[in-house]
C-alpha cells in the first residue's frame, strides 16, 4: 500500500501559506491526495514519501521527451551561459521562430511569451485589431488558460435540455461584462457555427478552437468540420484562432494543422515547445501579425528568456530531425492495444480518442464527440480506477476530462509494467463498482 504520509505532512504546513497548498488549483486533489514531487526522470517521478510513478500527466503536456532529457537541459546551461533576461533581444529569437515557421506553415511571423494563457490572450488581441471586432466564439468544454475573455462556460451539467444551457463565469472574479463578448459553440457542428455568425458576425471577431480537446479527453473535431469553419471564417472575416497549446509539436510536427490538412490566421503553442522549460508562442498570418508593433501591444520582462530560448531550440531540433515522434505514436499505438487486450479480456467495452501522444479513454463503445456528450457519458468506472492506478504507480490525472501525456522516453521500458499495472487496477475497479452496485 502507497504512504502519502510525508505529502501529507508538507500539505499541513504548504496550506497555510499557500491557497489550498500548491501554485496551481489543479494540483490540489484533495487534503490526503496532493502529492509533492522530489524529482523527475524519462518517463518517471517521484514524490517525497519515495514513491516511483510512470507518469501520463507529465505536466499536462510539456514534457514531450522526458523528465531531465540531457540534451535539452544541456542546451539550456548554454542558454545560461547568456545571462538570462536582458529587455533586449537576441539571434537565438529569429533561430527559433525559423524552425517553428519550417514546421507550422500558417506560423509566417512568430512572437514568444512564456504560458499559454499569455499565448492565447495575445491571440485574441491580434485578432481583434485585425477585424475591428470585440466578441468571439469558443467551442463548449474547450480550455484556453485562466484569463477573463474565456473563464465563462455553458452549464450543461445541470441542463435540463430545453432551450440553451445558461452561461455561467468559470469561478469568481469574473466580469460579468464580458460575457458578451463570449459565443459558445458545439464541436463537430457547423451549422450552429453558422447560425451564430449570421447573427452575430458584426461582433465576432474570432473563432477559437481546439481541434483536440486537451481538457475534455481529446475529443477531437472531424476534418470536414475544420474545413467548414475555415470556410465561415473567411466568410464572415472571423479569425480562425487554433490554440495548440497541448497539441502543438506533439501529435505531429505541424500539429493538428498537419493532421488535418488546414491553416489557422493565428495559432498558439506552449506546452511541448521547450520540454518544459517556460515559453509559449503566438503566430500566424504576416499580415495579422504585423499588427503587433503597429497598434497591437505584446511584451513582457521574461519573453525571450535566454534558458527558455536555448531549450526550445534544441527541443524543436530533436522533433522535427529526428523519430521522437514517430517513436511516442508508435508507443502509443502499442500501449492502446495492450490496454483493449486487457479490458476486452474482461468484457469491458472502451474507446480511444485522440491522437497517440494525447489520448483519452472512454468506457463506451463509441468516443462522444462534443462537451455535452460527454457530460452525459458514463465516467464512473474511471473515476475509480484512477486512483486505483495511483496506487500501483501509474500516474493518470484523476479527473476523466484529461487525457494520457506520452513521451519519448515511455518507450525505454515502461509498456509491459504498465500493461501488469493496469491490469492489476482494472480488476480491483471491477471488484469495488460491483460492490457498490
Amino acid at each position: 500500500m502507497r504512504s502519502l504520509a510525508k505529502s501529507n505532512k508538507h500539505f499541513e504546513r504548504a496550506v497555510r501559506k499557500l491557497p489550498l497548498g500548491v501554485s496551481s488549483n489543479f494540483r490540489y486533489w484533495g487534503d490526503k491526495d496532493t502529492i509533492y514531487v522530489d524529482h523527475g526522470k524519462g518517463g518517471r517521478i517521484w514524490d517525497i514519501d519515495g514513491n516511483e510513478y510512470i507518469d501520463y500527466r507529465l505536466a499536462y503536456g510539456p514534457i514531450i521527451l522526458g523528465y531531465g532529457d540531457e540534451r535539452v537541459d544541456d542546451a539550456a546551461r548554454r542558454g545560461m551561459d547568456v545571462g538570462g533576461v536582458f529587455a533586449l533581444a537576441t539571434e537565438l529569437e529569429y533561430q527559433v521562430a525559423s524552425r517553428v515557421s519550417k514546421m507550422v506553415p500558417a506560423a509566417e511571423l512568430v512572437r514568444f511569451s512564456n504560458s499559454g494563457t499569455e499565448a492565447v490572450m495575445a491571440a485574441l488581441r491580434v485578432a481583434r485589431a485585425h477585424t475591428g471586432k470585440d466578441g468571439h466564439i469558443a467551442i463548449e468544454g474547450g480550455y484556453h488558460g485562466v484569463f477573463t475573455e474565456v473563464l465563462w462556460q455553458s452549464e450543461v451539467e445541470d441542463w435540463d435540455q430545453e432551450g440553451e444551457p445558461e452561461l455561467l463565469p468559470y469561478g469568481d472574479g469574473v466580469p460579468a461584462v464580458t460575457k458578451r463578448l463570449f459565443h459558445p459553440v458545439q464541436l463537430n457542428d457547423a451549422n450552429q457555427a453558422e447560425d451564430v455568425l449570421k447573427k452575430h458576425h458584426n461582433d465576432i471577431g474570432a473563432f477559437l478552437i481546439e481541434p483536440i480537446m486537451g481538457n475534455c479527453c481529446s475529443i477531437t473535431a472531424n476534418r470536414q468540420y475544420l474545413h467548414d469553419v475555415r470556410e465561415l471564417c473567411n466568410r464572415y472575416d472571423v479569425m480562425l484562432i487554433v490554440d495548440e497549446v497541448k497539441t502543438g509539436f506533439r501529435v505531429a510536427k505541424g500539429g493538428v494543422q498537419e493532421l488535418f490538412d488546414f491553416k489557422a490566421d493565428i495559432c498558439t503553442f506552449a506546452k511541448a515547445v521547450g520540454n518544459g522549460y517556460p515559453i509559449s508562442i503566438v503566430a500566424g498570418r504576416e499580415e495579422v501579425m504585423r499588427h503587433i508593433g503597429d497598434g497591437v501591444v505584446h511584451g513582457g520582462t521574461f519573453t525571450g528568456h535566454s534558458v527558455s530560448l536555448a531549450a526550445a531550440d534544441k527541443t524543436l531540433e530533436i522533433l522535427d530531425e529526428t523519430d521522437a515522434l514517430q517513436t511516442i505514436r508508435d508507443y502509443g499505438l502499442e500501449l492502446q492495444q495492450g490496454l483493449s487486450k486487457i479490458l476486452n479480456s474482461r468484457g469491458i467495452v472502451h474507446s480511444f480518442t485522440g491522437a497517440p501522444a494525447l489520448m483519452g479513454m472512454f468506457f463506451a463503445e463509441q468516443a462522444p464527440s462534443n462537451y455535452r456528450e460527454w457530460v452525459h457519458s458514463d465516467y464512473e468506472f474511471y473515476d475509480t480506477l484512477a486512483p486505483e492506478l495511483h496506487e500501483q504507480g501509474i500516474l493518470v490525472e484523476p479527473d476523466s476530462r484529461e487525457p494520457w501525456f506520452l513521451c519519448e522516453s515511455h518507450s525505454k521500458g515502461c509498456l509491459d509494467e504498465t500493461l501488469q499495472k493496469f491490469e492489476k487496477a482494472v480488476d480491483i475497479t471491477m471488484e469495488k463498482t460491483s460492490n457498490a452496485a
